[in-house]
């Protein structure tokens, strides 16, 4: 088939769109021929890869925790099985959506530009249903792949251009486009038991939602961390991302110091706030207990695969720390102070990538600074 797609072949304008496929499934034949080169067989799409397979517990959580919420909102105690074969179901077509509206807008790209198809959207287009409700309708998430591909991406010049993390342009487009859709009690799916009644004591409405008003009726702190909560199908088990953290750390693809600051920054400002709560409002979010903020909403998502995307954070290791306090500390701000805006987090990992050039500038002109000093 390859010399079809080469040079004088009948499909040579689609040369790109066959070795995006071929270089997916065989390591690329092409080697350096001059100049001085690091040699590595991590390439850009094993890269990809590794955030993958980290993506993974999230993912099977997520789909598992779908069928859950949905038998327990009707008091039905099934197996695990068929809580994860609901769950499947439900989260396949958004990620067949996300990534054949994604891919389709890279395809058109490297065709018209004539350039090789980028490899990033092989973790943006599973980002992008991990982080959306169950509910949400498939011409919505097609919508937000094209959004943020072709705005958030492709017009700065592809994977490795863009300032801003492409999963978390989606959500933001869609959070602010679509509201209703992605807030409030719409985690489970009320219409595929005709006949049956929901229980008494479901309530749809996911912590977030509620932590302003009385923090009190939020699920347990175990619920939270476990997962078995309502929330976006990738984002409510603590557990399964510090899985996915371990992976991304111990193959070097992620990088702990921002993971470790992200969460010591939302612990610290959560500290801060309850100093300053005001002890006449018992139920004021100023008063929910620091570690709460960590396990609730997507705060660990967030600090695990969003916060640490090596395009749009920061590249010094000094930065690296700031960048993630920074995080950490305006998501618990965002949420105590703005309740229009409950999951802070998304805004505040958006900021600090329009910021993060800036973090690595002072940091750099500060080391030649101290190093002007001693000479």
């Amino acid at each position: 088939m390859k010399p079809n797609f080469g040079k004088g072949g009948r499909f040579e304008k689609f040369h790109y769109l066959f070795d995006a496929f071929e270089t997916f499934l065989f390591v690329p034949g092409t080697t350096t021929s001059h100049g001085v080169h690091i040699r590595d067989a991590m390439d850009l799409k094993r890269t990809m890869m590794t955030v993958i397979i980290a993506l993974v517990p999230t993912l099977l959580f997520g789909m598992w925790n779908v069928g859950f919420q949905h038998y327990r909102a009707y008091g039905m105690e099934v197996s695990l099985l068929d809580n994860f074969l609901f769950g499947f179901w439900k989260v396949l077509p958004i990620i067949i959506v996300s990534y054949a509206a994604g891919l389709g807008v890279e395809f058109v790209f490297a065709v018209l530009r004539k350039h090789p198809v980028s490899e990033g959207y092989l973790v943006t287009g599973l980002l992008i249903p991990l982080i959306v409700p169950v509910t949400i309708p498939l011409w919505m998430v097609a919508l937000g792949a094209i959004f943020c591909t072709l705005l958030g991406k492709e017009i700065f010049g592809g994977t490795g251009m863009n300032f801003m993390n492409p999963a978390l342009l989606a959500r933001a487009f869609l959070f602010f486009a679509f509201p209703a859709y992605m807030s409030g009690e719409i985690w489970t799916d009320l219409s595929q038991e005709p006949g049956r009644a929901v229980v008494d004591a479901y309530s749809g409405a996911t912590n977030l939602a509620i932590f302003d008003e009385n923090f009190l009726e939020m699920d347990s702190a175990r619920d939270m961390f476990l997962g078995t909560i309502q929330g976006s199908i990738g984002e409510t088990s603590t557990l399964a991302c510090l899985i996915g953290a371990l992976i991304l750390i111990v193959t070097g693809v992620g990088s702990w110091r921002i993971v470790l600051t992200v969460f010591a920054g939302g612990y610290l400002m959560g500290l801060f706030m309850n100093v300053l709560a005001p002890a006449d409002v018992p139920l004021h979010a100023m008063h929910t207990p620091a570690y709460y903020h960590l396990i609730m909403g997507g705060f660990a998502f967030g600090a695990v695969y969003m916060a640490t995307d090596p395009v749009t954070a920061t590249h010094t290791q000094t930065g690296k720390y700031i960048y993630g306090l920074l995080i950490g500390a305006f998501t618990v701000v965002l949420r105590v102070f703005n309740p229009a805006y409950p999951e802070g987090m998304m805004l505040s990992i958006l900021f600090m990538n329009v910021l993060a050039p800036l973090i690595d500038h002072l940091v750099i002109q500060q080391h030649i600074k101290k190093r002007m000093s001693r000479a």
